[in-house]
């Protein structure tokens, strides 16, 4: 059973602006990460009006063990209508800032990275006022793939690490990478990315030092945002890590004052956060920080 702090309520009125977020949603033939990931916020966000737009459709190349989006091969295929779909969608939706992740893509050569850019450049386009976080996968660790993300002008590029070093290839796909995924944080920031931003789960059965060292590793590499949440199993299958620990709120608190002093310009720590959740409120923590 769930602990008392990991329940969520639709907010008062929800249901209506839920529907027409979905309404929306289907008829531009969009995905979520809200949905295809069963995040446990899909309420109060869409209740919000805001979501997480996950392009290059719901198939991922990877397995990781902690994750609900489906893993197969994709082979190649890709919707080169779907940036502008996602920027009129933004448009209709009247959304202050978006977040646009993705699916693993080893099967592209560059991983996805063009739809990325051409994503970000189109919701610029059609809503210049709109801010744009990216949370990307790691490429492959090639450069050139960060490179043209980061051109496109992304005002947050994100990408998690996800866990602890020593947990990474349990809970993590084998192509996953610790070290890969830094670097690609660093490189991202040497490009001159505005924010960068990463995020843990806890609850797989990492050490408190080791999250105090994943924290010095994540602002080491110049990460200025970073998102510390309750790792849920999505579903009771094998595939699906079984969480090691119900980690209190008080414990995310003290991790939240801890990273501060390392010099994060913003932290989200919780049991309920998510890398995109209230990322327009870290957003504007990171701005305040500046």
């Amino acid at each position: 059973m769930l602990p008392q702090w990991i329940r969520t309520a639709v907010p008062s009125g929800g249901y209506k602006t839920i529907e027409a977020v979905r309404n929306i949603l289907e008829r531009y033939r969009l995905n979520t990460v809200c949905s295809s990931a069963l995040c446990p916020n899909v309420f109060e966000c869409w209740g919000a009006g805001t979501a997480t737009f996950m392009i290059l459709g719901d198939t991922c190349t990877r397995a990781c063990r902690f994750c609900a989006v489906r893993t197969g091969n994709p082979r190649g295929r890709v919707e080169y209508d779907e940036p502008e779909r996602v920027a009129a969608a933004i448009a209709e939706l009247g959304l202050d800032y978006v977040v646009i992740t993705s699916v693993d893509r080893d099967d592209l050569p560059d991983g996805g990275a063009s739809i990325f850019a051409e994503t970000v450049r189109r919701i610029k386009e059609v809503s210049p006022g709109t801010l744009v976080e990216v949370l990307v996968p790691d490429f492959g660790g090639q450069e050139d793939s960060v490179r043209t993300v980061v051109r496109a002008g992304p005002d947050v590029f994100a990408h998690n690490i996800e866990t602890v070093r020593r947990l990474t290839p349990t809970v993590r796909d084998r192509r996953a990478s610790y070290d890969t995924s830094l670097r690609v944080l660093r490189f991202a920031k040497e490009l001159g990315a505005p924010l960068t931003k990463s995020g843990l789960m806890l609850g797989l059965g990492e050490e408190r030092g080791e999250v105090i060292e994943a924290l010095r590793d994540m602002r080491g590499v110049g990460v200025d945002i970073v998102t510390i949440g309750q790792y849920i199993r999505p579903t009771s299958s094998a595939r699906h890590l079984p969480v090691a620990r119900w980690v209190p709120p008080e414990e995310f608190k003290e991790l939240e004052s801890v990273a501060l002093q390392m010099g994060f310009k913003a932290v989200a720590s919780g049991p309920l956060v998510r890398s995109s959740y209230r990322a327009l409120e870290t957003y504007v923590k990171s701005l305040i920080t500046n």
